[in-house]
């Protein structure tokens, strides 16, 4: 069969110079659609389910949201197992599928599970499913360097400005803003007033919630012209909170105000984020959806990042503390010098060896066409270009050269043993 190949590869050259050709051109455009991160990704397929009870102690939470949720998720299709982890106030579900399992069926299958578990869970509670992004997304980091703005403004630009015009870039699967302080309105209720009004706490929970609530009424017609009936009753300030009737005595209203405090503040916080030892700062982390192009993904960032910039308060600006971009371009870089380096000292050395450049331009025509045609490969299995897949096609280089050195050799062998046939030949015919 090989014998024919060959046979068939000598006798159709233009043919096989064509097919290479092409194979080349294919190669080049795979190289320019193929993926490019510095490290590649290995981490599990997996699906995080978030829950929050806040307030609550760990085994509260062990035992009334992480255990319901981890016994009724092992039934799904195609799973590995299922790990829970519980914290204060939190609970974490890690479902872990098959690596061939494409991730958004897993996620739908994960949803559709949760939707029949909610029901069991405590009143208020509700899971949701973690960013499509895997263990190595966290592609950048920014802070934004307001040194004359609090941190509680800081947070406030990023949750509601940057933050949303962030999240629509293509490739993006989450903004996650951290640092700061998260605005807040606190009811710091008096326990002996409450008792002197003899009142409880939920009562003045449930005060609030029902006077911080738009409700609508109906449509009816005077006339000739409709009206539609509704109430407004979102609350916009301390004032308004501080106003808000709890219960009537002897005709008198008895107000937030009575019973309590209200002050705007921060969230508690349990934890803070300090830049390079010079103070607090807020900003947030750029998560890559899966399987998308990080190098692409960063680009595109940066270029949202300098047209988001035009409106921050003045003074303001991003601060990149971590990009991802610059070891891309670096290790790639680094790798290419490599090739290229090895293909001329290849090169090189099968010229000086063979000492026949035609033998040698055959072997050395196998460099690009192999490294092009790899890149086809990477994409039919779905691999980016990262230090290890091309760290494994620079050291198969000398795989290709040794091939084509041992062909030629042979080739050559067998031509000089037939010239020394036909000499030996020859030499008869004149002898007689």
């Amino acid at each position: 069969m090989v014998h024919k190949i060959i046979e068939w590869s000598m006798r159709n050259r233009f043919i096989v110079l064509l097919l290479s050709a092409g194979l080349f051109v294919w190669g080049i455009f795979a190289v320019q659609k193929n993926p490019i991160d510095a490290i590649p990704d290995l981490s599990e397929n997996q699906v995080i389910v978030f829950t929050e009870w806040m307030g609550r102690s760990p085994q509260l939470i062990e035992d009334q949201v992480t255990y319901p949720l981890v016994t009724n998720l092992q039934g799904i299709p195609k799973i590995k197992y299922v790990r829970g982890s519980s914290m204060f106030g939190m609970s974490f579900i890690y479902v872990i599928f098959e690596d061939d399992v494409d991730v958004y069926w897993a996620r739908e299958r994960v949803m559709e599970r949760i939707s029949t578990i909610s029901k069991t869970l405590p009143d208020g509670v509700a899971p949701q499913l973690g960013p499509d992004g895997t263990g190595v997304g966290h592609v950048l980091w920014y802070t934004l360097d307001a040194p004359d703005m609090d941190l509680g403004e800081q947070r406030a630009i990023q949750d509601w400005y940057v933050k949303f015009a962030l999240q629509n870039i293509p490739g993006v699967s989450e903004i996650a803003s951290f640092g700061g302080f998260q605005k807040q309105y606190q009811i710091n209720i008096d326990p002996n007033k409450l008792l002197y009004y003899k009142l409880s706490v939920p009562q003045v929970i449930s005060a609030v919630r029902s006077n911080n609530n738009e409700s609508g009424g109906r449509k009816f017609e005077m006339s000739n012209m409709g009206y539609i009936i509704k109430t407004s009753g979102y609350l916009k300030s301390i004032a308004e909170i501080a106003n808000i009737p709890v219960k009537n005595q002897n005709g008198i209203p008895i107000k937030v105000s009575d019973l309590a405090t209200v002050q705007m503040t921060g969230e508690t916080r349990l934890g803070i984020f300090d830049q390079d030892g010079k103070g607090e700062r807020a900003g947030g982390i750029v998560v890559m959806r899966y399987g998308e192009n990080a190098a692409e993904v960063i680009d595109k960032v940066k270029a949202k990042m300098k047209e988001v910039s035009k409106g921050l308060p003045k003074g303001v600006k991003f601060d990149i503390v971590y990009d991802r971009g610059e070891l891309i371009k670096e290790s790639i870089d680094s790798i290419k010098h490599t090739l290229i380096e090895e293909m001329i000292v290849v090169s090189l050395i099968v010229l000086v060896f063979l000492f026949h450049w035609r033998s040698a331009l055959s072997i050395i025509i196998q460099i690009p066409i192999t490294i092009a045609a790899s890149f086809i490969l990477l994409n039919a299995f779905d691999i980016s270009s990262n230090i290890m897949s091309l760290t494994g096609i620079a050291l198969a280089i000398g795989v290709i050269v040794d091939n084509g050195i041992i062909m030629s050799e042979n080739a050559y062998k067998h031509l000089a043993e037939r010239y020394e046939l036909w000499e030996k030949d020859q030499n008869k015919t004149t002898t007689s």
